[in-house]
């Protein structure tokens, strides 16, 4: 377990690791207005995201929905997933990893706005 908390700012806002343990990791993803993460899979991992403010555009497997405050998206391990904040206001998404693995490099980039893909 980690015990000194861990983030990083992105090109598309900033995560912040709330809690890192054996058989999970919780993170807050907050996305500026009119960003979005890397349509991306895991292979370790599954994810729940609960949107905690603004609302989410959650592309899961080429199918977009919104998500307001308080509802929770699922993506299920090796989904192509893409978390997007296509509103004005900043996006707040409290996201739960459950898996094997949880390190950053268990992502598999498909598309990115950003130059990162794999």
């Amino acid at each position: 377990m980690n015990s000194t908390p861990e983030y990083a700012d992105t090109p598309w806002g900033r995560w912040e690791v709330l809690l890192d343990s054996q058989d999970c990791k919780v993170k807050r993803l907050i996305v500026k207005p009119g960003q979005r993460l890397s349509y991306q899979k895991h292979r370790h991992r599954q994810e729940t995201w609960m949107v905690v403010s603004g609302v989410a555009t959650v592309t899961l497997d080429g199918i977009v929905s919104h998500y307001q405050t308080g509802e929770i998206a699922q993506i299920p391990l090796g989904a192509a997933h893409r978390l997007s904040n296509t509103g004005t206001d900043t996006l707040t998404v409290i996201e739960v990893q459950r898996g094997t693995y949880f390190g950053e490099d268990d992502i598999i980039r498909l598309e990115d706005d950003y130059g990162r893909s794999n």
